[in-house]
C-alpha cells in the first residue's frame, strides 16, 4: 500500500468509526427480541425465548388487525409522500423563474427556515392556529360560519392529509435545493439553441429544464421509495392524541408506543427488526429497478 493509499484510508477513517459506533454497533440491541427482557433485570437474567415474540404479532385477530392497521398507517402516508414527490423539483422552476432576486431569495429563506424548525414548534403553531381556541375557530366564529369549534387536530378522518401538508410545509423549500442545483449547472448553450430555434419559456422548461432535472429526481426517487417505512417519528408523537392515535400510528409510533408506554421492549424490538430487515429489501430493490432502467445503480 502506497503513502498516499494510506493518507486517504486516514482521511475516511474517522467517519468509518462514527459509522460502526452509530450504525453497526447498536445493531447488537437486535438480540433482545429473543429474550423475555424486563428492565432493570440484566439481559444475561432474562429468559431465552426464541422467535416467540414474532410468533405474538400473529398469534391472535385483534393482533393481527392491529398489525395491519399499522402497516395500513405506514404505506399510506408514506404513499402520499411518494405521490406528490414530484412538488419540490415544480416549486425549484418556478423559483428560478422569478426575475427579482431579492424576491426570489425572500421566497427561498422563507420556505426553507421550516426546515430546520422542530416539529414539537411546529405542533405548537398547529395548536395555536387550528386547536378549539385558536386563531381559525376564533376567526369563523366571529365571521358568524360556525356556532361551535372545529376540532381539527383531534379529528382521525383526514388525518393523513393534514400530516402531508404538514410534512410538505416543513420540507418543501429545502428538498427543493438539489433541483436548484441541477438547474444551475445545465449548460447554456441549450438554452441558447433552444431560443434559436423559437422556443417559448415553457417549450424550454419542458424539453430543457424538465429532462435535465429527471437523474436528480429518479436518485431522490428510489432513495425515497428505499426507506419506505422510515418515515419518521417525532412528527406523529407530537400530534397523536386518544382521538387519532388508530389513525396516525406508524411502525416507528408503534415500535416507541410499546417500549415507552406499554413496556414490551422485546416485542418493540422484534418489530423494529422486521421493519430493517424490509427496508434493507426494498433497498435493493430498487437499486435493481434503478439498474435495469438507467444503467446506474444508487449503492
Amino acid at each position: 500500500m502506497t503513502s498516499s493509499s494510506i493518507r486517504k484510508f486516514l482521511f475516511i477513517l474517522p467517519f468509518m468509526i462514527l459509522l460502526v459506533i452509530f450504525a453497526y454497533y447498536p445493531l447488537y440491541g437486535w438480540v433482545y427480541a429473543f429474550f423475555d427482557y424486563t428492565p432493570p433485570i440484566p439481559l444475561s437474567q432474562s429468559p431465552f425465548v426464541g422467535l416467540k415474540w414474532f410468533h405474538t404479532l400473529l398469534e391472535n385477530q385483534v393482533k393481527i388487525d392491529q398489525t395491519l392497521q399499522i402497516l395500513k398507517n405506514t404505506f399510506g402516508m408514506s404513499g402520499l409522500n411518494l405521490l406528490f414527490s414530484w412538488l419540490p423539483m415544480i416549486f425549484a422552476i418556478f423559483l428560478t423563474e422569478i426575475k427579482s432576486v431579492r424576491f426570489r431569495r425572500f421566497i427561498q429563506t422563507v420556505t426553507t427556515l421550516p426546515n430546520f424548525i422542530s416539529w414539537v414548534l411546529v405542533y405548537s403553531l398547529a395548536f395555536s392556529m387550528f386547536s378549539s381556541e385558536g386563531i381559525v375557530n376564533g376567526l369563523l366564529k366571529l365571521l358568524g360560519f360556525i356556532d361551535s369549534p372545529i376540532l381539527l387536530l383531534q379529528n382521525s378522518d383526514h388525518v393523513w392529509i393534514m400530516m402531508w401538508m404538514w410534512t410538505t410545509w416543513k420540507t418543501l423549500g429545502w428538498s427543493a435545493i438539489l433541483y436548484i442545483a441541477a438547474i444551475m449547472g445545465i449548460d447554456d448553450s441549450l438554452y441558447e439553441a433552444a431560443y434559436v430555434d423559437g422556443a417559448t419559456r415553457m417549450r424550454v422548461i419542458w424539453h430543457v429544464v424538465l429532462p435535465s432535472m429527471v437523474p436528480t429526481y429518479f436518485v431522490l426517487l428510489m432513495l425515497q421509495i428505499a426507506s419506505f417505512l422510515n418515515n419518521g417519528l417525532e412528527q406523529y408523537f407530537v400530534f397523536q392524541n386518544a382521538f387519532n392515535k388508530d389513525s396516525i400510528q406508524v411502525l416507528d409510533l408503534y415500535v416507541y408506543n410499546l417500549a415507552m408506554g406499554g413496556g414490551s421492549y422485546s416485542v418493540s424490538v422484534a418489530i423494529s427488526m422486521l421493519k430493517s430487515l424490509i427496508s434493507v429489501v426494498l433497498l435493493f430493490s430498487v437499486n435493481g429497478l434503478s439498474k435495469r432502467l438507467r444503467g446506474e445503480s444508487i449503492v
